[in-house]
């Protein structure tokens, strides 16, 4: 029964990550529902996993913000593991600062679960969570797609 719970799943990880040459990366965006305590769980865990596949906090992040509670936990969660976050091109004009890298995210409900998505030109990272009263714990394991 599991295994069926999963396949979808699996299908939209794998589906999410193809692009065409003339694809960017997707809009940022979070559904409603995922709000408070879950929204701080699942940004605090996918932006540590980011952490880890990044290697360099050194480099800024370029991050579409809206006014979600994830966005914010998000913002906030890579602030915490040590990236700049930048909002706008105009704060990374000067001439000796690095190119930032664009982090889309997207969250979608899916068979009861969320589905949270991290993507940057390199790589992608994916993750189902559980949500039950307000409070968000992964269902499945990291998928991780890097693209050279």
């Amino acid at each position: 029964m599991l295994l069926y719970r999963l396949i979808p799943i699996v299908l939209t990880l794998s589906l999410a990550g193809c692009q065409t040459a003339t694809d960017g990366l997707s809009t940022s965006g979070a559904p409603a529902e995922v709000t408070g305590p879950a929204a701080g769980a699942i940004a605090g865990d996918m932006a540590g996993r980011f952490a880890e596949q990044a290697g360099s906090t050194t480099t800024p992040i370029k991050l579409h913000k809206d006014t979600s509670e994830f966005s914010v936990a998000l913002e906030a969660a890579l602030k915490g593991w040590g990236f700049a976050i930048v909002t706008d091109d105009k704060s990374a004009s000067a001439k000796d600062a690095p190119k930032p890298v664009e982090l889309a995210y997207s969250i979608a409900a899916v068979d009861g679960q969320v589905l949270a998505r991290l993507s940057t030109d390199t790589m992608e990272l994916g993750r189902a969570y559980s949500v039950n009263n307000g409070l968000a714990t992964p269902a499945s394991p990291l998928s991780l797609m890097k693209r050279n």
